[in-house]
């Protein structure tokens, strides 16, 4: 199939991957422009685009595309029977949506009408799901509401983040581009609306999401930081300063109240919410390096009732 692919982070690169290995042209990538990035703020390539260097594709990187007549006109002379958009980071303008004959296909990584949003796979993973998956959909003037072409689920570690996780799902999302390409081809796919009652948003993440709420239970906490990897991740303060958690347990039973320390019998731990708490494994406090519960208790005997986050 003669295909336009748009899409910006690794994510996307299995699929771009999965695309030219099984024979289908990619006329055009379209990524974000190159952005200044680290401290010597030099512009860094998207992983899509040093992909697509590597496989020889042609590349294009406009800055806009819903007004850009140069950026139509090249779309509208390939003429691509489908464009596959993997988060490309940008809102698909009408003109594009109607140009190909197969339309804008899109795999998004949860089982949609779940988690429509920039944040899938964090937010499904801080809210405690079991079980995600990708869709493959028609794109649509809505934000993830397009018609459902086909889905595949992926199961939750009990031990995975959003950047473990996230590879699963690139791969079998890759595999899914592919069978949902040829079902389109063989005429064996029947779109079906969403239902959007049950639909439910995964929002852009924020610095103040990784901010630890201690009226949430240890379970809730602990699902949050590892859905929140690499950022914001997890953080209170303690004593006027910064602390970040790295590594945590959740523990039931506790008699602590939200945001009460405890060091008995050499364990770190504070209170949740629902009779819960939470062991601290690996912390690092503002300006310190990241250290064990133990060093952190050597280094800084908590007494008893300090609390965290206050």
């Amino acid at each position: 199939m003669k295909l336009v692919f748009c899409g910006t982070p690794q994510f996307a690169v299995p699929g771009l991957e999965a695309l030219v290995r099984n024979g289908h042209r990619v006329e055009l990538v379209v990524t974000q422009p190159d952005r200044p990035r680290g401290r010597g703020m030099e512009l860094a390539l998207s992983p899509v685009k040093r992909k697509a260097l590597e496989l020889g594709l042609p590349i294009t990187q406009p800055e806009k595309i819903k007004r850009n007549d140069e950026f139509r006109a090249q779309l509208e002379a390939i003429a691509p029977e489908a464009i596959i958009v993997i988060g490309y980071g940008r809102i698909i303008p009408d003109w594009m949506l109607a140009l190909p004959r197969h339309g804008n296909i899109n795999l998004h990584a949860s089982l949609l009408p779940k988690y429509r949003g920039a944040a899938p796979i964090q937010w499904s993973i801080a809210k405690g799901e079991r079980v995600t998956g990708n869709t493959t959909m028609h794109l649509d003037a809505g934000l993830d509401t397009g018609d459902i072409l086909l889905q595949n689920e992926v199961e939750i570690a009990p031990d995975d983040t959003a950047v473990t996780l996230a590879p699963k799902l690139a791969s079998t999302g890759a595999e899914l581009l592919l069978k949902t390409l040829d079902g389109i081809a063989a005429g064996t796919i029947t779109p079906r609306k969403q239902d959007n009652d049950a639909a439910t948003l995964a929002p852009i993440l924020s610095k103040e999401d990784g901010r630890v709420d201690w009226a949430r239970t240890a379970q809730e906490i602990s699902n949050r930081l590892r859905g929140f990897q690499p950022w914001p991740g997890a953080f209170t303060s303690y004593r006027g300063k910064g602390l970040v958690l790295h590594a945590v347990a959740p523990h039931g039973n506790s008699k602590l109240v939200p945001e009460e320390l405890s060091a008995e019998h050499g364990n770190l731990r504070v209170g949740c919410g629902e009779g819960t708490a939470l062991e601290l494994l690996e912390l690092q406090l503002e300006g310190k390096r990241r250290m064990t519960a133990r060093e952190f208790l050597n280094g800084y005997q908590p007494k008893p009732g300090e609390r965290l986050g206050s």
